[in-house]
């Protein structure tokens, strides 16, 4: 490895941060994080998977172009998307969606964290004493990592939810549980290390202790962020309205509240949950448009925060023995939560989907269990921490990367993809042609809005009797687009009277088209056309110039209306 790095000049390695290189490193991180990301994606793998592969390119695994010094420096970075990830969890955590799905969330966050607890003690255990003879130091390895085994990553799981625009039951029950499921692993390293110590021979803090700072920890951590909260509604409710200034005060407050939890030792995560908690659900209905200018905040932040996850990771020091124990940790995890999740699933009479393929939406790991591995390595420095702490940074590796391919699978499965969307989105991903193919509004579009050059006033005067169309294109003998006959033309040949109206034919009144589009037209390119021409329909023509019918506003209306309905009733029926 080291010969490898010989090739490459100290010019493009970063040893230390300094103001000089901050910019062109975060530039160069973010750079090549979009690009592996992009190439993820079109891979029709997860994005946050190329961010973290990336990362250990360049990082301590690969290149080693970013330094332990750098890495840790930016450490902050991390702190942020945590934060931001933490707040928009506690967004989705409505009261309405807790009274729904309460019950069904506690039952299956104890059964999910407590099971791989329980297994990855007693088999740890077992090997590790197999291999070393030791029983003292392998169930006290074994009850850490059970403990450490029980937590799982917001950060990759959410952002695979966000990618895919999903909705439903298995993504609110992933949401609830991924967002407390820490909490539930902070008391379970609490008990299990201080029964670790028991079995080591270190004398330390009292387990009564260690609970009561898990409380401080998780209690101190809701409060503080329920007061931010507070005090952000108050900011945005009596001063702004300026998308940019809401942006600018939220992202403010929650810095403010990352930078007060770590003052006071307090979880960052929990207390931006705690926040986001509080404004989905007690500030006023004006406030709620944060949320939405937070997420468009956050793509280059978790790009950032997953590239240095790879780059932390160092997958050269695993010994044989740590690779047995990680490779029985990863097993061991990944059956205790997926059955933990089905029992708790089938206790709790959850809809069919979370049965099915929660099991694959909780297997990622890092924050949290790094840094209670940290906290294990500290404190048991002389005795299992250093195993502790290479155990999980090498299973870390395993499954940030296994686990965002397994959350889409089953995201996809459960059919939840792309129903987290409004009327916008569904406006950037459509054609002229989808709407003209839509079903049968096609009546609306085809034949009956168009006529030939040729038609009698008085044939006109009885489509505009009998349908809804207020204008009408006309062809020529070839087909191609003429000109348009609007209700206007009809009223201005109307008062000729006499004879001579009932000899107008289409081509006498009608008038050339203002605009005109074509079957590729996107929609908001569409609806620009009405606004900017003043017009309530616009002739369609093919790539030959042949009329293909008049395309009202109000159709478009109407087909999005439906299109937002149609996703609505797709969710419900799922839970």
């Amino acid at each position: 490895m080291n010969h490898f790095m010989s090739f490459f000049p100290d010019a493009l390695h970063f040893t230390e941060v300094d103001s000089a290189n901050l910019i062109l490193l975060l530039g160069a991180i973010l750079l090549l994080g979009s690009l592996g990301g992009r190439l993820f994606q079109k891979l029709k793998i997860p994005q946050v998977v190329g961010y973290i592969v990336i990362g250990i390119i360049i990082g301590q695994s690969g290149l080693r172009i970013l330094s332990k010094n750098v890495i840790t420096s930016l450490t902050p970075l991390s702190s942020l998307a945590l934060s931001l990830i933490g707040f928009l969890i506690g967004g989705e955590l409505k009261l309405k969606t807790i009274k729904k799905y309460g019950k069904q969330f506690v039952g299956i966050l104890l059964f999910e964290s407590i099971t791989p607890f329980i297994i990855n003690t007693i088999i740890i255990t077992i090997i590790g004493t197999l291999i070393t003879h030791n029983f003292a130091s392998s169930i006290a390895l074994g009850l850490v990592l059970g403990a450490i085994s029980s937590a799982t990553a917001p950060a990759a799981t959410t952002d695979v939810l966000s990618e895919n625009r999903t909705r439903g039951p298995l993504t609110t029950t992933v949401l609830g549980i991924v967002a407390l499921d820490d909490a539930v692993g902070l008391i379970l390293y609490a008990i299990a290390s201080s029964v670790a110590e028991i079995f080591l021979g270190v004398h330390g803090q009292g387990i009564v202790i260690k609970l009561l700072l898990v409380l401080y920890d998780v209690f101190g951590s809701i409060v503080l962020g329920a007061f931010i909260g507070w005090l952000l509604t108050l900011m945005i409710q009596n001063a702004m309205s300026n998308p940019g200034r809401i942006l600018a005060f939220s992202l403010g407050m929650l810095l403010l509240s990352c930078g007060i939890a770590s003052l006071l030792k307090l979880d960052n995560i929990l207390t931006a949950m705690s926040l986001g908690f509080f404004m989905v659900n007690f500030a006023p209905a004006k406030t709620r448009p944060t949320f939405t200018l937070v997420e468009n905040f956050t793509p280059p932040v978790y790009v950032l925060f997953f590239v240095l996850v790879g780059a932390k990771l160092n997958i050269w020091q695993v010994t044989p023995f740590v690779g047995i124990i990680a490779l029985i940790y990863v097993t061991s995890r990944t059956f205790g939560k997926s059955l933990g999740a089905v029992i708790g699933s089938i206790i709790t009479k959850a809809p069919e989907t979370v049965k099915k393929y929660l099991p694959y939406c909780l297997l990622s790991q890092a924050g949290v269990a790094i840094g209670l591995s940290i906290s294990a390595g500290t404190h048991f420095a002389n005795t299992i921490g250093p195993t502790v702490l290479l155990i999980v940074t090498a299973t870390t590796f395993i499954v940030q990367i296994l686990g965002p391919i397994c959350v889409k699978y089953g995201i996809t499965k459960a059919g939840e993809c792309n129903l987290a969307v409004n009327e916008n989105d569904i406006m950037k991903n459509t054609h002229v042609s989808d709407i003209t193919s839509h079903g049968n509004t096609i009546c609306c579009l085809g034949s009956h809005t168009i006529v030939n050059e040729f038609t009698p006033l008085d044939d006109l005067i009885e489509a505009f009797s009998h349908h809804q169309n207020l204008n009408y294109e006309v062809k020529d003998t070839d087909g191609k687009l003429s000109g348009i006959v609007t209700l206007e033309n009809i009223k201005e040949s109307l008062s000729v009277g006499g004879d001579l109206a009932s000899c107008l034919l289409a081509m006498d009144i009608m008038e050339k088209p203002p605009i005109t589009c074509h079957p590729d037209t996107t929609i908001p390119e569409l609806y620009e056309l009405y606004q900017q021409y003043d017009c309530e329909a616009i002739a369609i023509v093919d790539e030959e110039g042949k009329a293909m019918g008049m395309l009202g506003k109000h159709i478009v209306d109407h087909y999005l209306h439906a299109k937002v309905v149609e996703l609505q009733k797709k969710v419900t029926s799922l839970g």
